[in-house]
């Protein structure tokens, strides 16, 4: 296994029963997937990461009928890669993307088909692991809950009546010998056929981290999906919620902190931390990880009917310099059917936004700048994002960008996680142009399309620690500094 998927964390012990010290913590590399290799130009990693969001977002709005549908990871230059063991005799590594977006751990198991999963990923995404072998492991049983989460649309007895369980051991509930059916899962731009099985997952390490029984899909044949998924969601199969069950003081809280990369993988010296349970610094190191010891700023967790999986919280407002531009009610609230609401997303790259609110902070944006530098329209095509302007040399003056959550709580967006930029021009030609294009994009029109108003995407939550309190029902946010935070973490 590459030595970049290494796990160096706290040691700690997490038995099959509890954990004897409430104040442990787990901390966890992420490791964003920057591959400059895939594409041959900025505009085409830039194009091919707005289309991937969109697809993302617009996905969910698609299938908003169906009972269920699990949300898509992104592919290489817009997403976290989190390493695991699988089994323990021998242990095999694996290597999935971290998704806040859906609540199911699941992966290719061998014998594996990924149909045209042709340059949907490179293997060093994956550290180039093979598919693991799971002859050791247990089906999940028919009658078990976690059989029932994967097919919410179906009662248990259906399940074991489709698993060929007899009618009288269907009716004395005496199924548990009966494996679950398969499932089905359609994604934007791919799916699979996978099985639920039961096997120990543990994080390598001097002192591991161990989960035995723990439920995952295996997936033996896709259709463009070559890499699994470890489900932060809210979900009973997700990773915290398995987690809980062993271990509530690690399983009801969550952070992370992506460092600030900018497309840019030589600015990426440390991993991301990814803390699973509660933690304190000293003040000394607070100091040295935080902007003036930030506090968090919480907003509540709001209910999704339809989707119950995501992290949807309520967008009050975003200011663009000193005006506060108003936004649609339904993205303050999520109503009976499961419409509205923000989804905080770690899977999806770039922000998106109602069409009506985007406009308006575009046309802001463009008051601002419009005069000042030349739109560049054509990078606008070239990259798929909706306002870009060339400048000189020197930084563009652009005016700053707050988001206002319910809850009075306000998080004020460093200048590089919403305007990007680059310079225009191909090797070898004389003369380049600087331009820088905002990061924000258009979700569409929500009075068409239902389910979440808009999506949190990952970019804009770089620099920022983000915690998932489960516990308290909350999502928060401060500012941080990442590749520190890594370093103190480690020296607790």
């Amino acid at each position: 296994m590459a030595s970049s998927f290494l796990f160096f964390f706290i040691s700690i012990v997490l038995t099959h029963y509890s954990l004897s010290f409430s104040s442990a913590i787990v901390l966890l590399p992420l490791t964003h997937s920057l591959s400059k290799t895939q594409f041959n130009s900025t505009h085409h990693l830039l194009k091919f990461t707005s289309t991937r969001s969109a697809t993302r977002f617009r996905h969910r709005h698609r299938h908003r009928h169906r009972h269920r549908q699990i949300s898509l990871p992104l592919s290489p230059g817009s997403d976290y890669i989190l390493s695991f063991n699988l089994g323990s005799h021998p242990p095999q590594p694996i290597s999935l993307y971290m998704d806040t977006g859906s609540d199911l751990v699941w992966f290719p198991c061998a014998p594996f088909e990924c149909i045209l999963c042709e340059g949907k990923y490179e293997a060093a995404t994956t550290g180039g692991l093979s598919p693991p072998n799971i002859t050791s492991a247990a089906l999940a049983s028919c009658k078990s809950p976690a059989c029932s989460a994967a097919h919410t649309s179906l009662s248990s007895s259906d399940l074991c009546a489709i698993a060929r369980c007899p009618l009288e051991l269907i009716e004395t509930s005496d199924c548990s010998s009966f494996s679950c059916p398969p499932f089905y899962y359609a994604y934007g731009d791919g799916s699979l056929v996978a099985r639920l099985y039961r096997d120990t997952l543990s994080m390598p390490a001097s002192s591991p981290l161990v989960l035995r029984n723990f439920t995952f899909g295996c997936a033996h044949t896709a259709l463009g999906e070559p890499v699994g998924v470890a489900g932060f969601g809210r979900g009973v199969l997700s990773l915290p919620a398995q987690l809980a069950s062993f271990s509530p003081q690690l399983g009801n809280q969550f952070s992370y902190c992506l460092v600030s990369h900018s497309f840019d993988a030589d600015r990426v010296r440390r991993p991301s931390p990814l803390i699973l349970g509660r933690y304190s610094l000293d003040d000394e190191k607070q100091k040295r990880v935080g902007d003036d010891r930030e506090e968090f700023e919480y907003t509540a967790m709001l209910d999704n009917p339809k989707h119950p999986y995501f992290y949807c919280v309520g967008l009050e407002g975003i200011t663009v310099g000193k005006r506060k531009i108003p936004v649609p009610e339904i993205l303050k609230r999520v109503d009976r059917r499961g419409n509205g609401g923000m989804v905080v997303d770690s899977g999806t790259t770039f922000t998106m936004l109602p069409a009506g609110l985007y406009e308006s902070l575009v046309t802001e944006f463009d008051r601002r700048m419009g005069g000042v530098y030349e739109r560049a329209t054509q990078i606008e095509e070239r990259t798929g994002l909706g306002l870009c302007y060339y400048s000189q040399k020197s930084a563009a003056k652009v005016p700053g960008v707050a988001l206002h959550f319910v809850g009075n709580s306000s998080v004020v967006l460093p200048r590089n996680n919403y305007y990007y930029e680059f310079f225009d021009g191909r090797d070898g030609e004389k003369r380049k142009r600087k331009v820088g294009c905002l990061m924000l994009m258009n979700g569409g029109d929500e009075a068409e399309s239902g389910g979440p108003a808009a999506t949190l995407g990952n970019y804009q939550q770089q620099g920022f620690e983000v915690i998932y309190d489960l516990e308290m029902r909350r999502v928060g946010f401060a500012r941080r500094k990442c590749a520190s935070l890594w370093d103190s973490l480690q020296q607790r």
